[in-house]
């Protein structure tokens, strides 16, 4: 159990309802994305994570795991799930009914892996904006393996992963999710385009700031065509160092990332970044409309500060992750003072119910269950 010595009084910036696009949130603590590696082989999510997300409808928003555009653009982690089969979509209907059912919404993260990717995973062939390769290994089924180089994308494949999105937009929508967040961080296919390390590409998706933000604000443009700007987040990790990043300016991209979308009304701007960063004031300066923070895995239950940064003005809401993951009923515990559920890590990436749906909520609480 986690000593939790700060108590969220009932009219904190936190527990206020806040417009966030097409939806209304009920408070301002959303649930982060969290890869949870439970899909089914096919890519269609677990059984049971129509109850996972269910559980945990308290959060202002859910964000669900990241979720594959194609099969393709798999290959990070072995079981996450897609949303680009009949099946797939199904499912996730599910899911949307659960959560909906207890109050909550929920948009789906849409994702490619890009280098990321190992063949024995994906199946396929590694692809990123360039031939660089990740200096990281994966978990493959034959055990950890090195990362190769990938083969840089070609226009017209890139043109396709533009689609892509787009259909996966339309398809979480039409199984009844508030909305889709765009991942453009952390290392990944989006991410690779933007950094100017890994991108060093010499035609329109290279080069110059405006350049290699083209292929992500392609995305952003098609969704937000597809299934209206409201319904649509997009996530970023400027300066973020995750899947062996290196960005040598953390901001310029990013400035004509948010520039070249700012007229288009999104629903919010997901930033993970250190909030006390001189990176963060400026893309903070940079972006007028709704802001949701992210202060990565060591700071996510200082709600002290997340609250400050709330009162302040300095963000619109915050998501966290292992709070959310370890305690359902995370709003009630933050009312009351009480202690938070510590994660069981050995259960972050395994299979089956244990560290997934049994984490125990507050005894005498409507919808409580004991350890």
């Amino acid at each position: 159990m986690i000593d939790q010595t700060y108590r969220l009084p009932s009219d904190a910036k936190l527990l206020t309802p806040v417009r966030v696009g097409a939806i209304e949130a009920t408070n301002r603590i959303f649930m982060a994305p969290l890869t949870r590696s439970r899909a089914q082989s096919d890519g269609t999510p677990s059984d049971l994570a129509a109850e996972y997300y269910a559980q945990r409808a308290c959060a202002g928003l859910i964000v669900s795991e990241a979720t594959a555009i194609c099969e393709q653009a798999n290959g990070a982690y072995m079981f996450t799930p897609g949303i680009y089969t009949d099946r797939q979509q199904g499912v996730w209907a599910e899911i949307a009914e659960a959560v909906h059912a207890r109050g909550g919404k929920m948009f789906v993260q849409l994702w490619h892996v890009g280098r990321m990717a190992h063949p024995e995973i994906s199946g396929f062939e590694t692809v990123a904006p360039s031939a660089i390769a990740a200096d990281m290994v994966a978990h493959t089924p034959s055990g950890k393996q090195a990362l190769p180089v990938p083969r840089a994308l070609r226009v017209d494949e890139i043109t396709s992963i533009v689609e892509q999105f787009r259909c996966a937009a339309r398809r979480a929508v039409d199984a009844g999710m508030d909305g889709v967040e765009i991942h453009a961080a952390n290392g990944y296919l989006l991410h690779e385009f933007l950094s100017d390390a890994t991108n060093v590409r010499t035609d329109a998706y290279g080069g110059t700031p405006e350049n290699r933000a083209r292929l992500t604000a392609e995305v952003i443009e098609a969704v937000a065509e597809e299934i209206g700007p409201d319904r649509v987040g997009v996530r970023i990790s400027p300066g973020g160092t995750a899947g062996d990043m290196r960005e040598n300016d953390p901001v310029s991209t990013y400035e004509a990332l948010l520039n070249r979308i700012a007229g288009l009304g999104i629903a919010y701007l997901h930033v993970l970044i250190d909030p006390s960063s001189q990176t963060f004031g400026a893309i903070r300066a940079l972006w007028s409309g709704t802001v949701v923070l992210n202060t990565g895995r060591d700071r996510d239950t200082d709600f002290r500060e997340l609250e400050g940064l709330a009162e302040w003005g300095a963000v619109s809401a915050v998501a966290v992750g292992r709070a959310y993951l370890a305690n359902p009923d995370l709003i009630d515990r933050l009312l009351l003072g009480a202690g938070l559920n510590e994660p069981d890590e050995s259960t972050f990436y395994a299979s089956g119910p244990a560290g997934y749906i049994d984490y125990p909520a507050l005894a005498g609480l409507e919808g409580s269950r004991t350890a």
